[in-house]
């Protein structure tokens, strides 16, 4: 009860995005201009109910061994992009990076578009994420780090950083990155929806992420892409970005790593913008976060649901994220990820939820 209490009473600072939010309604989505409420739930109806994973291949560390030419793993994708077919799912978050892309702007965007081929032809559509303040805080190109055993997501790294924002060179740089691929990818349908910057204030970054926030935004709707933009809700006590963040998103979208009752308070809560919802992130087994509870509860909500973590690999996400094993073995719960690589389940009863709830 005392969780469900602070969710709530952290939910009301952004009670005064709610009035600001109502005023948008009746607007026209004009190139500039967030997308009208009438555009937003227009586009939800046209999509299937979402449902999904965060998605980097067993095979790569991080957002670079995933995009970077050395290391592109089209077997992997489309081997794994099947096992995500099998149980329904229809839809990917996928994370880029911006050192990718300034390395090679145009190799980086053909393997965009063929990571995009292969997910079209297993029936998904991808949503991507350009900016992440999470974890490591100097993101180098080239060779990445080796895995660090029993450590959740080792060698994830942020975009784009902690030294690179002191640069008064990197600002520039990133509007050329987002106005590129998205103007390359602005009317591609196998795209679901921009996610333009994960957990903005993570790390202890707090307010001074603003900026970039408002940045990216501003290049996004500059371009004015068909699909929607969306920075997500992560931590309902960040007044000044949520404000921001809901009031200049098309679709909220959000993350939640409680347990069936928590969690759908926030949804209650964030209804109240009467936009289309997205979680982006949930599913932490030893938070009680789980498909049994949560992806019902969301489809019956009509939010869709894409969980962290798809197939164990590289990225150590089986491991919580304050509870590194350094001896190794598996942990006797998984904390994120549903197959092993082969294709088996973790939990087979799991996937039977999942395929029940997707309809597959």
């Amino acid at each position: 009860m005392k969780k469900l209490t602070s969710l709530l009473l952290a939910g009301a600072l952004l009670a005064g995005a709610y009035t600001a939010d109502a005023q948008t309604k009746k607007t026209t989505a004009a190139k500039g201009q967030r997308w009208s409420v009438e555009k937003a739930k227009a586009w939800y109806a046209q999509q299937p109910w979402i449902a999904g994973a965060n998605f980097t291949p067993s095979s790569a560390i991080n957002q670079l061994e995933m995009w970077q030419a050395d290391t592109f793993d089209p077997t992997t994708i489309d081997r794994e992009l099947g096992y995500a077919e099998g149980i329904g799912f229809n839809a990917m978050r996928v994370f880029l990076h911006s050192l990718a892309y300034e390395a090679d702007p145009k190799g980086f965007k053909t393997r965009v578009s063929k990571y995009l081929e292969i997910a079209d032809k297993h029936k998904i559509k991808t949503m991507f994420v350009f900016f992440d303040d999470c974890w490591n805080e100097d993101p180098k190109i080239g060779k990445q780090p080796e895995v660090k055993i029993g450590v959740h997501n080792s060698g994830w790294v942020m975009d784009p950083g902690v030294p690179a924002m002191k640069d008064p060179k990197t600002m520039p740089r990133l509007e050329k990155y987002v106005k590129d691929v998205l103007t390359t990818f602005a009317h591609d349908k196998r795209v679901l929806l921009w996610d333009l910057y994960n957990e903005p204030g993570n790390k202890g970054k707090r307010e001074t992420s603003l900026p970039l926030v408002k940045s990216v935004f501003g290049w996004a709707r500059e371009v004015n892409p068909d699909q929607p933009l969306s920075v997500g809700i992560w931590d309902l006590s960040f007044e000044k970005l949520n404000a921001y963040q809901v009031l200049n998103s098309d679709i909220v979208t959000y993350h939640n790593y409680d347990d069936a009752p928590v969690h759908e308070a926030e949804v209650r809560t964030l209804k109240t913008h009467d936009r289309p919802l997205i979680c982006t992130e949930y599913m932490a087994r030893t938070r009680k976060s789980l498909f049994s509870n949560v992806m019902p509860m969301l489809k019956k909500e009509n939010v869709g649901a894409i969980n962290w973590g798809f197939v164990a690999g590289k990225t150590n996400t089986i491991f919580a994220w304050d509870t590194p094993m350094p001896n190794g073995g598996e942990p006797l719960i998984w904390f994120h990820d549903i197959f092993r690589k082969d294709g088996s389940p973790y939990k087979a009863e799991e996937t039977d939820v999942i395929k029940k709830t997707t309809g597959r």
